[in-house]
């Protein structure tokens, strides 16, 4: 009876009910679209800065992070490799780096970057290099000569596949070391400052041109997605000495850690701007149906019913009212997902802008129950609990006030 009575009184004007039916629609579209979005973001920032050389979680010789020279550089990496070996670790592959600064230079130009010699067929399994390669070859594991360069780099070098690239960095004596490679490929990365940063060449070739003998400056350790590296991390720490060092990727990326939590305070603001607008609407409309039923609710408790039956009514009607709206505005929000999930919305135009944030230049919603459910709940909860205004005002009146309005 009180659900057919709250559907009937709800179009009784039909008008007034579209409208605030299309503005809870609107907000809760905006809360969980926004939401995707968000989340799309972050999750494509993190996929792109784990796959950037950083990975799960890294292992290196204390001190590395503060100060990454040759000096700090594991001479033997036997150790951590049998710690890796015996902890368990399903699914999950590491590769071995060595990573210094280097000055590159041709015969016109010479710029900073960072050399990585890297295992070519184990890095291809960690990071981005293994399918980046556009231009040329990749690496060959042991090539002594062989050197990968982005694309950014390149175009600033005026050069291409097949000149020569001279590499200069501090040795392991403390001298200069230099080695002229032949550029076998040309990669290209998410962001052109991983283009213009970073030169590859393998590994055996930086440990002779460095005189680092069997030495690496860090193993990059890859999970499967969405795996928590904080375990292993803790695993690891466990079964090596102090001497080392092991960090999650939340601890070598502090801003984008930042960021995320961040995203999260945003994405709560939001929500709250957008219930107040919505929540105004939901306490104005029903206020003024109560207005206008000042009879009929005067009637009502003539006949018997209780201020709670009336508490009742009026939450039924602002529950039906915010199901409906929810039900479009979730929808709305699956479809327009739907609509730009497949190729996202490039920011190529703002390609500069972008990329100084981070971001990257396609992005891809990222819809998840939890964000949706989130979103819903916090619609219903506090549609039903502004309702409650309305509702005890109706529950205030009696039959002798309801007779004085007339």
């Amino acid at each position: 009876m009180t659900l057919r009575m709250a559907w009937r009184n709800l179009w009784r004007n039909s008008r007034r009910t579209m409208v605030i039916l299309t503005a809870v629609a609107v907000g809760v579209f905006s809360m969980i679209f926004i939401g995707a979005l968000m989340a799309g973001v972050g999750e494509q920032m993190i996929r792109t800065s784990i796959a950037t050389l950083v990975g799960s979680l890294q292992i290196h010789q204390h001190g590395y992070r503060d100060d990454p020279v040759v000096e700090n550089t594991m001479e033997d990496p036997s150790e951590p490799q049998a710690a890796l070996a015996s902890v368990r670790m399903p699914d999950a592959r590491w590769s071995r780096r060595v990573r210094v600064s280097a000055v590159a230079g041709n015969a016109r130009h010479s710029a900073g970057v960072s050399l990585v010699g890297i295992e070519p067929e184990r890095e291809a399994a960690v990071s981005f290099i293994g399918g980046a390669v556009t231009e040329g070859r990749g690496l060959s594991p042991g090539d002594p000569y062989g050197i990968l360069v982005g694309r950014a780099l390149v175009g600033t070098f005026e050069t291409r596949v097949g000149r020569k690239l001279v590499l200069m960095s501090q040795a392991a004596d403390g001298e200069m070391a230099s080695r002229a490679f032949t550029i076998a490929g040309v990669f290209r990365a998410e962001l052109e400052a991983t283009e213009k940063q970073f030169v590859f060449v393998s590994l055996a070739a930086a440990q002779e041109m460095l005189g680092l003998g069997e030495g690496v400056s860090e193993i990059a350790v890859l999970l499967p997605d969405g795996a928590d590296p904080d375990p292993v991390a803790r695993a690891l720490a466990a079964a090596l000495p102090e001497r080392y060092e092991i960090l999650t990727w939340r601890e070598l990326l502090p801003m984008l850690t930042a960021y995320i939590e961040m995203n999260d305070t945003f994405t709560a603001i939001w929500y709250l701007v957008v219930f107040i607008a919505m929540g105004f609407g939901i306490i104005n409309t029903l206020l003024m149906a109560v207005f206008e039923r000042m009879r009929e609710f005067g009637l009502m408790r003539a006949l018997g019913m209780t201020p709670g039956g009336i508490v009742r009514e009026v939450l039924v009607e602002s529950g039906l009212l915010l199901a409906i709206g929810m039900a479009a505005g979730n929808a709305l929000a699956v479809a327009a997902v739907a609509a730009i999930g497949e190729n996202g919305i490039d920011l190529s135009a703002f390609a500069a802008g972008v990329e100084y944030a981070g971001m990257p230049r396609v992005i891809y919603p990222a819809l998840s129950f939890a964000g949706a459910l989130e979103a819903n709940l916090t619609v219903w909860v506090l549609g039903l609990i502004v309702s409650l205004y309305p509702a005890l005002k109706a529950a205030r009146i009696t039959p002798v006030s309801a007779m004085a309005r007339v």
